[in-house]
């Protein structure tokens, strides 16, 4: 089984083939039949058009022509014909049409054919910072990535999730000097219903105290030279953190646990030997103090080549450095073939000097490749970004609190007479959908408004409308089942216009 534009584009391309090579004008090596929708048939082939323009004939003549090489050997075509200024329209046969569904049904993988060519997937999402509070802006990386993973899963691919977590870096010398003033365990002192806290109070003293402040600097070479004590204090950091993450992951339904944690930490050792790497490969050179790459193609306002930085003047790496450590560690560690990077879209130019810089150092070679798969932002009612009343982040545990709430609500207003427990059950699985979907279902790279009425709705393009299609749709198969009717074996009827509709809707679910 399989979509039927991709159907008729399998059929038709011998054809256009057969006909592009009766011509020895232009490179016909190739030639689209360039499949489309088309409401007045199955399907609509364009590329008589442009068929046509590259022989030098008239696109019907050149349509005609397909239509008289394909027709005769097309099974399941009720009809092919020329449209227009050069269409070719098709139209399948419902016997057919009603065997490819009946095809799909009987197969557990729903008729989707596993993909061609397998892949090793590396998929980097959430990624939020030990001892801060996941907020709103995790929201979309996190319920983007949880879903490519699932689709890579279900299309055959060794899918390798990675939560690439801040848990290294110059904060953390406040932080653990903070933890040892404290006198006490990370578990005791941090709040995980209110991370920041922690976070905020070390921030606040490294500001105003200089002797915490000094402090906090040499705690930070002791973390990077590998101190025990000051390692066993960042790791109580990390875990505590790591527990909270959990929890909202647990709410959200997302498929992240401690086995994907990858965090910068885990870099760390290998940053050396990416500057040497680049040194050997001719790519590294000196800008005002630090180490950079010149990529080509990059340029700041002034016009001048954009460098990325991946040595400080005062020998400090950076995110640059740790992205590159991150590269060769997926291709040459992982056997990543593809890897998905689920960051905002304000991070675009960083994520395209990073694969640039690997291409040049011969890291990224074809087959692999990275992608960054962007987002938008989450608006406000007032089209801006989701704060709070008081300016701050809009914390996604509360977030996620709230969608359980008003889906209780929701539930309770339509089936008062539910017990509590079948309640709340319900509630929570329609409010924690409720923002899922509506984070899935706008496009990716666009901002969307946040909007509790719009998302709970049950009528529109919203969670709980489909929850209730296919509570409807169950029901009918219990009656079926109930009533004793026998489902008609190996095909299905298409007796109306609606139905027909659906099983081609059906047939495309692969793509």
């Amino acid at each position: 089984m399989a979509d039927p534009l991709v159907t008729v584009a399998h059929l038709l391309a011998p054809a256009f083939a057969e006909v592009a090579g009766r011509s020895t004008v232009g490179d016909t090596a190739s030639v689209d039949p360039v499949v489309r929708p088309s409401d007045r048939a199955d399907a609509q082939a364009n590329g008589a058009l442009a068929l046509a323009k590259l022989i030098g004939r008239n696109p019907r003549d050149v349509a005609a022509d397909v239509v008289e090489v394909a027709g005769p050997a097309l099974a399941g075509i009720a009809s092919i014909e020329v449209a227009g200024p050069g269409f070719v329209n098709v139209t399948f046969t419902d016997r057919f049409i009603s065997e490819q569904v009946a095809s799909a049904a009987a197969d557990s993988h729903l008729g989707v054919v596993l993909a061609t060519t397998h892949e090793t997937v590396v998929i980097d999402y959430s990624a939020p910072n030990v001892a801060k509070e996941m907020h709103v802006g995790h929201l979309r990386t996190t319920v983007i990535g949880d879903s490519l993973v699932r689709l890579m899963e279900f299309l055959g691919h060794t899918v390798i999730k990675e939560n690439h977590i801040g848990d290294w870096g110059t904060p953390f010398g406040m932080l653990i000097e903070h933890l040892i003033d404290l006198g006490a365990d990370a578990d005791s002192v941090i709040d995980n219903a209110d991370p920041n806290a922690f976070y905020q109070a070390a921030r606040a003293k490294f500001d105003a105290d200089d002797n915490f402040k000094m402090r906090a600097r040499d705690r930070v070479v002791k973390l990077q030279s590998g101190d025990a004590e000051t390692l066993a204090l960042w790791q109580q950091l990390v875990h505590t953190s790591t527990v909270y993450f959990n929890s909202v992951y647990r709410e959200l339904g997302v498929l992240l646990t401690d086995d994907d944690l990858m965090g910068e930490s885990a870099y760390h050792r290998l940053l050396p030997g990416v500057l040497e790497r680049l040194v050997a490969a001719g790519l590294l050179q000196q800008s005002e103090g630090a180490d950079v790459v010149f990529p080509p193609g990059y340029t700041n306002r002034e016009g001048d080549p954009l460098p990325l930085i991946v040595q400080k003047g005062h020998g400090g790496f950076n995110y640059a450095t740790s992205d590159l450590a991150c590269v060769i560690d997926r291709v040459e560690r992982l056997g990543a073939t593809l890897i998905l990077y689920c960051v905002g879209s304000t991070q675009a130019q960083h994520l395209e000097m990073v694969f640039a810089v690997a291409r040049m150092a011969g890291w990224l070679h074809p087959p692999v490749r990275a992608v960054h798969v962007g987002n938008g932002s989450v608006l406000g009612p007032d089209r801006k970004m989701f704060k709070t009343r008081s300016g701050e982040n809009v914390r996604l545990q509360e977030l996620i609190s709230e969608a359980v709430v008003r889906g209780v609500a929701k539930v309770a207003e339509k089936s008062p007479e539910l017990p509590a427990d079948e309640r709340e059950r319900t509630g929570r699985m329609i409010g924690i959908g409720a923002i899922k979907y509506a984070d899935l279902s706008t496009d990716r790279m666009k901002d969307y408004v946040f909007d509790w009425d719009r998302m709970l709705a049950f009528e529109g393009n919203t969670a709980p409308y489909l929850m209730y299609a296919r509570a409807r749709i169950l029901s009918i198969f219990a009656k079926i089942t109930r009533d004793g009717i026998a489902a008609a074996p190996g095909a299905f009827a298409l007796s109306e216009p609606a139905e027909r509709a659906l099983a081609l809707e059906l047939l495309r679910f692969g793509s």
